[in-house]
């Protein structure tokens, strides 16, 4: 894109697209602010055409999920300034595409998941079941599940 970031061109907010939804059938949720996530640099892991790897998973990332994308090709830790990539550590929250992630559960090393910040066409990919065993959402109100 010339050294545009796509959130540029497509002059985002940091907010849902409208009609954007997530797994569990919810409006999509933001993923991550710090660092700025998203194909869009939108806070969310909303898709589109322009999105051919389908960052569509909010995930938790682990060290052990960092080193195994790096393994198979998709260094996530290191920065890349030119395109507002500052690089992960353990515990941000990135939108990562279903396919490096289903890959990563088939292999052991799967991050965390948020599934109200995940997109729906995730499920294109990856089975809701493989989401949930790796599901680190928080209720609004915790106090609901005390019981």
């Amino acid at each position: 894109m010339g050294g545009v970031l796509p959130h540029e061109a497509a002059g985002a907010a940091i907010l849902p697209g409208v009609g954007d939804r997530n797994v569990l059938g919810g409006e999509l949720e933001p993923c991550g602010v710090d660092p700025l996530t998203g194909f869009y640099r939108d806070g969310c892991c909303r898709t589109g055409v322009e999105d051919r790897g389908s960052h569509t998973i909010c995930a938790v990332v682990t060290a052990e999920f960092l080193e195994h994308q790096r393994s198979i090709g998709n260094d996530l830790s290191t920065s890349v300034p030119q395109y507002g990539f500052p690089g992960l550590r353990p515990g941000d929250r990135w939108c990562v595409t279903a396919v490096n992630w289903l890959r990563a559960h088939t292999d052991g090393f799967a991050s965390y998941v948020v599934l109200a910040a995940t997109h729906e066409r995730a499920l294109d990919v990856v089975p809701l079941a493989a989401l949930r065993e790796r599901a680190v959402d928080v209720p609004a109100d915790p106090g609901a599940i005390a019981g």
